[in-house]
C-alpha cells in the first residue's frame, strides 16, 4: 500500500486518452441535458391531459371526427406515451441506444397526437425540442441492453396482459349477476381486454364497484406489463461473475511484481471477478457487476503508470454496457488518480488498520488489555500453529475446509474488498498463512491471510467454533501471528477494515459538534446490526497505523444504488436468489 500519492503519472498514450476524456466530459453533459428533457417533456405531457391550464386547447373527443372511444384510446396512448419517456430518462443517462431508440419513436407519436388532437402547444414544442437533440446527439448513446432483455420484456409483457385478461374475464364470468343483460362471452372478452389500457368496455354494470374493480384490475394489470417490459427492456446486462484462468495468471504476474502497492491487491483473485487491463497490459482494475453497478476494490493493480490507461478501460467497459462504475475501499493515492484522470468523485469510507511487525510488542499499558485476554486463553490450554499453506498436509487443510463450512453455515464466506472467497487452498494460495487455535486437540478457531507483496499479509478470514465463547481466541490469533512474522520474512500485517472509523473518533472527542455527535450515535446504533464499532475497537487494540480508504462514484445519485449493490457484494443482505435466477435467464 502507498500513502503518498504518484506524481509524474504518465500514461500510454497521453493525446488519445486526453481526447477519450473530453468526449466522455461532452457525452456525459449531453446524456445529462437529454435526460431533463426527457423529464420536462413526460411530465407536461402527462400534466396536459390534468391540468386546466394545459387541457385548455385539448379537444379529444373531436380528434378529426374519430368516434369519443377512440378519442380516449388516444388520450390514454398520450398518458402512456409521457410516462414512458419519464422511464426511459435513466436509461438516457446511461447512454443507452435502445433508450434512445424508443425516446424518438415516443417523441414521434406524441408530435403526431398533437397534431391530430390540437393539445397544448407548450408540451408539444418541449418534444419537439427534444426529438431533435435526441436526433443530434445520436453517436453519443452507444451503450449496450442485456442480450436477452429484449425476449425477457416480450415475454414478461404477454404474460402480465395474460395474466390480467384471464383474471377480468374470470371475474365477469363467475359474477353474471353484477352485470347488466346477458353479454356473451366475446363481449366480456372486449371488456377484459380494454380493460388492460384503462378504456370502458360494452358491458354496463349493476353494481358500480364492480366496474370499478374489473376496471382497477385491468389497469394495473396493464401498468406492470408497460413498468416490468420497460425494466427488462432497458437494463443493463449483468454477466455471471467469473475470472478466466488467462486473466488470473496475468494479475498474478502483476501482483508479483508490484504486489506490494495495495494490501487489497491479492483479493482481486476471487472467482467472481472480472478484469480489463490497461493498452500495455502493466495495469489492470477487476470488478464485479453487481444490480447494474461494476464494483471494483481497492487501487488498480499493476504499474502506477499504467492505472490512468487501465481506469480509462473500465470506464469505457461501463459506458458500452451501461453500468455505474463505482470503486470501494481504494486508498488515498488511488483515489486521487481515479478522480484525475476518470472524472469521478472520492468520499472517505473509513481506515485500515495497518500493524508494523518491528514496533509489535505485547509489553506496556496500552497494550493491557491484549496481554490478558492471550494469557487468559493460554491458561485455558489453547495453543497456535502459524504456517504457510504449502507447508500443511492436503488432508490437514482438507478438515479445516470442512469445519470452516460447518462453522459458518453456508458454502459463501461474507465479504467482496477484502475476502478471497475461498480457505486452505494451497493449490491456488500456496503464499498464504494458516493461523490455527487447539484445544484438546480440538480446532477452535482459524485466521487466513493472504500475501500482500513480498512481505506483508491481509486478513481474509476470521473464524471461531460458535460454541467457543468470545474470550480473547481472536487475540490470541492475532498475536501469535504477530510474533512468528519475523520468522516468515513478514514486515506489515494489514487488519480488519474500521468502515467510518474517523467519525466515530470525532464524534468522542472533547468539544465535538452536534452533526458529528448525531452521526457517531447513529453509527453505534448501527453497530448493533453490523459490526462497524466493534471492528474498530477490536483493531485499536494492536496499536495500528490507520489508513484512510475511500469509496469513488460517477454521482451522488448513484450512491443508494451503489449501496445496495455494495451491501449484496458483501454478503450482508440484497437481492433473494429467486429473483437473481429470474434476472439471468
Amino acid at each position: 500500500m502507498t500513502s503518498g500519492v504518484p506524481t509524474g503519472v504518465r500514461v500510454d498514450r497521453p493525446g488519445e486518452v486526453a481526447a477519450v476524456g473530453r468526449a466522455r466530459w461532452r457525452g456525459r453533459r449531453v446524456a445529462r441535458v437529454l435526460t431533463w428533457a426527457a423529464r420536462v417533456a413526460g411530465l407536461l405531457t402527462i400534466l396536459s391531459l390534468a391540468l386546466p391550464v394545459l387541457r385548455r386547447h385539448l379537444q379529444p373527443a373531436t380528434w378529426f371526427g374519430f368516434p369519443a372511444q377512440a378519442s380516449i384510446v388516444g388520450t390514454v396512448v398520450v398518458a402512456t406515451l409521457g410516462l414512458g419517456l419519464i422511464m426511459l430518462a435513466t436509461g438516457l443517462r446511461r447512454r443507452k441506444r435502445r433508450a434512445w431508440q424508443l425516446a424518438v419513436l415516443a417523441c414521434v407519436l406524441l408530435v403526431v397526437s398533437h397534431i391530430l388532437g390540437r393539445q397544448s402547444i407548450v408540451p408539444g414544442l418541449v418534444v419537439v425540442v427534444l426529438l431533435v437533440g435526441l436526433l443530434l446527439t445520436r453517436r453519443e448513446f452507444t451503450a449496450r441492453p442485456d442480450p436477452v432483455g429484449r425476449l425477457a420484456a416480450v415475454r414478461v409483457v404477454v404474460q402480465m396482459l395474460l395474466g390480467g385478461f384471464v383474471v377480468v374475464l374470470l371475474l365477469l364470468v363467475v359474477r353474471p349477476s353484477l352485470v347488466e343483460g346477458r353479454p356473451g362471452l366475446g363481449e366480456k372478452a372486449a371488456q377484459a381486454a380494454l380493460s388492460l389500457i384503462g378504456v370502458s368496455g360494452p358491458l354496463r354494470f349493476r353494481a358500480e364497484w364492480f366496474d370499478d374493480l374489473t376496471a382497477g384490475v385491468g389497469l394495473t394489470f396493464g401498468i406492470a406489463a408497460l413498468v416490468l417490459g420497460g425494466y427488462f427492456l432497458l437494463r443493463s446486462a449483468e454477466p455471471r461473475p467469473s475470472l478466466t484462468t488467462e486473466d488470473s495468471d496475468r494479475i498474478r504476474d502483476l501482483l508479483t511484481r508490484h504486489g506490494r502497492v495495495d494490501s487489497l491487491g491479492y483479493f482481486a483473485l476471487r472467482r467472481d471477478k472480472a478484469a480489463v487491463f490497461s493498452p500495455s497490459g502493466k495495469a489492470a482494475v477487476v470488478y464485479r457487476v453487481v444490480a447494474g453497478v461494476a464494483l471494483a476494490s481497492g487501487d488498480p493493480l499493476g504499474d502506477i503508470e499504467a492505472w490512468p490507461g487501465a481506469i480509462e478501460e473500465f470506464l469505457g467497459t461501463c459506458r458500452l454496457a451501461g453500468w455505474v462504475p463505482a470503486v470501494l475501499g481504494c486508498s488515498e493515492a488511488g483515489a486521487r488518480v481515479w478522480v484525475r484522470e476518470g472524472g469521478l468523485d472520492a468520499i472517505e469510507l473509513g481506515d485500515e488498520a495497518v500493524v508494523d511487525v518491528a514496533t509489535f510488542s505485547l509489553q506496556g499499558r496500552a497494550m493491557r488489555t491484549v496481554r490478558q485476554a492471550v494469557s487468559r486463553v493460554r491458561r485455558a490450554g489453547y495453543d497456535t500453529t502459524v504456517r504457510r499453506l504449502r507447508d500443511v498436509p492436503a488432508d490437514e487443510l482438507g478438515t479445516l475446509r470442512e469445519l470452516v463450512a460447518r462453522w459458518r453455515g453456508g458454502p459463501a464466506e461474507r465479504g467482496f474488498s477484502m475476502a478471497l472467497s475461498r480457505v486452505a487452498d494451497a493449490e491456488a494460495d500456496p503464499d498464504a498463512v494458516l493461523v490455527v487455535a487447539t484445544s484438546e486437540d480440538e480446532t477452535r478457531g482459524v485466521l487466513q491471510f493472504v500475501p500482500w507483496g513480498a512481505d506483508g499479509l491481509s486478513l481474509d478470514i476470521m473464524i471461531r467454533d460458535p460454541a467457543v465463547p468470545d474470550n480473547g481466541l481472536n487475540e490470541l490469533l492475532i498475536a501469535d501471528l504477530l510474533g512468528a512474522c519475523r520468522g516468515l520474512g513478514v514486515d506489515r500485517v494489514s487488519l480488519n477494515f474500521a468502515v467510518f472509523r474517523s467519525a466515530l473518533e470525532r464524534g468522542e472527542k472533547i468539544g465535538a459538534g452536534p452533526v458529528a455527535r448525531l452521526w457517531a450515535r447513529l453509527l453505534r446504533t448501527a453497530s448493533r446490526w453490523w459490526q462497524i464499532e466493534t471492528l474498530y475497537r477490536f483493531n485499536a487494540r494492536f496499536g495500528p497505523v490507520w489508513v484512510p480508504r475511500f469509496l469513488v462514484f460517477d454521482a451522488v445519485r448513484d450512491l443508494p444504488r451503489i449501496a445496495v449493490a455494495a451491501f449484496e457484494a458483501e454478503g450482508y443482505g440484497g437481492r433473494p436468489p429467486a429473483l437473481l435466477r429470474l434476472l439471468r435467464r
